[in-house]
């Protein structure tokens, strides 16, 4: 199948054929048709698979037909969770729009300025992508005019859901008119993300296109055992001496210990540089750019980057800290191995791990690869539970006054990284 056997607006195909694509993705064949129709749907996909496109497609071929409601307020409405996605979607919008006449996107997200969405917002538009919270605080200063909505969509819900905006999506989606066609996209339907539907939407029709084993077939993943922090440290610092990384990728569990591996990786000489939550959109902005240019090899990141990051050239992930939620761990996976190439990812796992990684291959339906590297073997066995008092020793972490990686006592954790050392000038400051 081409996209030209899809019905598609001549202006939709001509942006599609320049911007290289041709052949739908089968999520993309499958959906289109089917939103086509008007029916309320629900997709089961994973990240990378063009997903985005599956709607916004349809949704352009909508916009092609002029409304019959005047007014300047959106007619497409789509919910994202983070700033990054939602400035994904928005970029997809346009380039696909770019024919089509007096179709405009905008973007609002947490962290921008406030006159700049309300100068955007008082203009006409017919495209509006958001995350909840911005966009709950536009509509209740009645900035927004929900009475031209077509269509309500939904992406990434699961982690939607995951990050507690369950009760801003009822309030959102109370706002529009209830002849929308409402499309919900999820890694899974199952749980909370079902029964938000079921309140949401008309007799839904419901797709699981692509199975995760097999969407991931094209990513070598393996596990390394590890001790402690130190052994992990040493393994990952290894591991990315790999010429062959072209990016990286580096996952952990919180913003604070994304900034201080990204400083402990820089302090070393590689250049590195964090992302989360924590940071102003303008440094969040920068980073990405600085990334996507190829002037950071390394992004320490949180799960904000889990989802929205399509940078191609990332050949590697790194798994530092498991993720909390066994989802989470084929959208982090899946920054790598974009575009049809293949990728690599490593995870570490210490004995406290076991129950999560369990159930990572449980929903991935394949064991991980068990690598060693020689001269850093795991010195105690897996199967066996550590005794100390927590992740990181007896006492209690992080250390005060001290930090993960250079707390005081860590003689060990130092041996590791062995900085300080000069950063590196050419990346912008995250203090900047």
């Amino acid at each position: 199948m081409i996209f030209k056997e899809l019905d598609l607006d001549p202006r939709i195909l001509q942006a599609l054929e320049e911007a290289g694509f041709d052949t739908p993705t089968p999520i993309q064949a499958t959906a289109i048709p089917e939103i086509l129709k008007g029916v309320d749907l629900r997709a089961s996909a994973q990240t990378g698979t063009g997903k985005t496109a599956a709607f916004l497609l349809p949704a352009l071929h909508r916009l092609a037909t002029p409304s019959p409601k005047k007014g300047m307020g959106p007619r497409i409405l789509v919910l994202v969770p983070t700033r990054e996605l939602a400035m994904q979607v928005a970029k997809e919008a346009e380039r696909h729009s770019k024919y089509l006449p007096k179709v405009k996107t905008v973007c609002i997200y947490g962290g921008a300025p406030y006159p700049l969405q309300r100068r955007q917002l008082s203009r006409p538009f017919e495209i509006l992508v958001a995350t909840p919270g911005r966009l709950l605080d536009h509509l209740g200063q009645g900035r927004i005019d929900f009475s031209r909505i077509e269509m309500l969509v939904l992406d990434e819900a699961d982690r939607l859901l995951d990050m507690g905006f369950i009760e801003p999506i009822e309030q959102i989606a109370a706002a529009t008119p209830p002849t929308r066609q409402t499309l919900l996209f999820s890694a899974t339907l199952k749980g909370s993300v079902l029964q938000l539907s079921n309140r949401l939407m008309n007799k839904p029709q419901e797709l699981c296109v692509i199975p995760a084993q097999e969407k991931y077939d094209h990513i070598k993943q393996s596990i390394f055992h590890v001790d402690d922090l130190p052994h992990k440290l040493a393994i990952l610092k290894k591991l990315i001496d790999d010429p062959s990384i072209n990016q990286g990728l580096i996952f952990t569990s919180t913003k604070r210990y994304a900034e201080e591996l990204a400083d402990e990786l820089e302090a070393e000489g590689y250049s590195a540089a964090a992302l989360h939550g924590d940071m102003h959109q303008r440094q969040r902005e920068r980073t990405l750019a600085n990334l996507r240019k190829g002037h950071v090899r390394f992004l320490v990141a949180t799960d904000v980057a889990a989802r929205g990051i399509d940078v191609c050239t990332i050949t590697h992930v790194f798994n530092f800290d498991l993720p909390r939620c066994v989802e989470d761990y084929t959208h982090r996976i899946g920054r790598t191995g974009r575009a049809g190439a293949t990728g690599v990812a490593f995870s570490f796992a210490n004995a406290k791990d076991r129950s999560v990684l369990r159930q990572i291959e449980v929903f991935i339906k394949q064991k991980l690869a068990l690598e060693v590297i020689p001269g850093l073997e795991p010195s105690s066995k897996f199967q066996e539970v550590r005794k100390e008092g927590n992740r990181f020793g007896k006492r209690s972490f992080p250390p005060k006054g001290g930090s993960k990686f250079n707390g005081p006592g860590n003689d060990r954790r130092r041996k590791a990284f062995k900085g300080p050392g000069p950063a590196r000038p050419s990346y912008p400051s995250r203090a900047s």
